[in-house]
């Protein structure tokens, strides 16, 4: 057996990369973090041939030192903590120190800066640039023209692990993900304006979003105007606790979890317990198989949240993780109970169909009415009890057989079977049959 050697930097760095560059939209994940830390308000993000080939972030925050510039491409290099009491109330981003020299470990890595200090001081119009490539993990320092803020090019990623290269998809797919941190970021803070350009042509540019109805209009460019058309704000307190957001409505559901965003002080994570609180609030509204949309914040005390238990901080840990869920489902299903006609049509939204519903509708399943609570909500969240089955459905409105509505002499022509599945809760899961006329 080999004896025991300590690795040199390069391939600690490499290893580290492993965990933490995983593909391009790792490398702009981590940068636009390191921006949002250092209290940038406008990010500019350039991509050329899915990230492979680069990736520019440009930014207008603090800066860095000329003295730190160096410092800043070693390991654990950060200045975000100092010390443990730190490591347990973290309110950056970033802290690990890990993700400059993880990237320029696997790429030409080339960052410019001129700090704020500079800046007021007015002792140097130029800022510094430094130089690191994969290959010598050596570091080069200079004089550059740049403005207050950081920018940062990462070029020819893993040029010297043709093996990880290997793994990567095809350039599209690769910019697929990278549109997809950024719409990801761009939710968690609407007072940052940011714009991405891929092969020079122009992509997004949000502009920063200070009113309410500036947040819903940047949640409608990422999320689409159909998603917050079909949704709802909810806000919702508890000692120490506080959620806001937007959620769908029952009648608006994907057939994946694809359009579900939740954020923890501003982080976005993918954590079980969340989503278990989440599909647990929609289990009565939901038809089998359908997945609820939404757009969550979660602020709670930082001491509260331990962010340190994943390599790319996708997941957390909650001290009381109890208490946690207990308040995400208690606060969606009451704010889903509350919903009403009224709540759909303050939002704008005009039925002239001339199968409109009153309000007042109660639906017959095989000749028994329904008032399940959670029954009778799916009828009154669409007003109309037609269009909410043929969207989910598909079916075009003039062939499609609805229940017996009782309140509408003009819908009482065509029945439906409906599967009734009986359980803890009763809830309506799926049509079984068709009757027609």
């Amino acid at each position: 057996m080999s004896r025991i050697n300590l690795l040199s930097q390069r391939l600690a760095n490499q290893i580290a990369a492993g965990e933490v560059v995983e593909r391009p939209a790792s490398v702009v994940k981590e940068l636009m973090e390191n921006s949002l830390d250092a209290g940038a308000s406008r990010l500019e993000i350039e991509v050329e041939q899915g990230g492979t080939k680069l990736i520019k972030i440009k930014d207008d925050g603090l800066g860095i030192h000329k003295q730190d510039l160096e410092l800043a491409l070693s390991r654990h290099a950060t200045s975000k903590i100092s010390d443990l009491e730190d490591l347990e109330n973290i309110a950056s981003l970033g802290f690990r120190g890990e993700a400059l020299a993880s990237i320029s470990s696997v790429s030409r890595l080339t960052m410019t800066s001129k700090s704020a200090d500079d800046v007021e001081s007015e002792s140097d119009n130029s800022g510094w640039k430094v130089v690191a490539e994969g290959q010598e993990m050596t570091v080069k320092l200079s004089p550059a023209a740049h403005t207050r803020g950081t920018t940062v090019e990462v070029r020819d990623l893993f040029f010297n692990t043709p093996a990880r290269k290997k793994f990567l998809k095809t350039e599209k797919t690769e910019f697929s993900r990278i549109d997809e941190i950024l719409k990801r970021i761009a939710l968690s803070r609407f007072d940052v304006q940011f714009s991405l350009t891929h092969n020079q042509r122009a992509i997004h540019k949000l502009l920063p979003a200070k009113s309410d109805q500036e947040k819903q209009r940047r949640v409608a460019m990422v999320c689409g105007p159909a998603f917050v058309e079909s949704s709802v704000f909810v806000e919702m307190e508890a000692p120490g606790l506080r959620l806001w957001g937007w959620v769908s409505l029952p009648t608006f559901s994907r057939s994946q979890a694809d359009l579900q965003y939740f954020y923890v002080n501003g982080r976005i994570i993918r954590d079980k317990l969340v989503t278990h609180a989440v599909k647990q609030a929609y289990r009565d509204v939901l038809f089998n198989g359908r997945h609820p949309a939404y757009v969550l914040y979660l602020e709670l005390a930082p001491a509260a949240v331990d962010v340190n238990v994943h390599p790319t901080k996708h997941e957390v840990r909650f001290r009381d993780s109890r208490m946690v869920h207990d308040f995400l489902f208690s606060s969606l299903h009451k704010a889903l109970a509350e919903l009403r006609p009224a709540d759909r049509l303050a939002q704008g939204e005009q039925d002239n169909s001339p199968f409109a519903a009153p309000s007042h509708l109660s639906l017959e399943v095989m000749g028994q009415a329904v008032w399940h609570p959670a029954q009778v909500q799916i009828i009154r969240w669409e007003i109309s009890a037609i269009r909410a089955v043929y969207r989910w459905l598909r079916i075009p409105l003039q062939t499609i057989p609805i229940g017996q509505i009782r309140g509408s002499p003009t819908l009482m022509r065509y029945t439906v079977s409906l599967k009734i599945l009986r359980g803890s809760r009763q809830r309506m899961r799926k049509y079984h049959r068709w009757v027609t006329p």
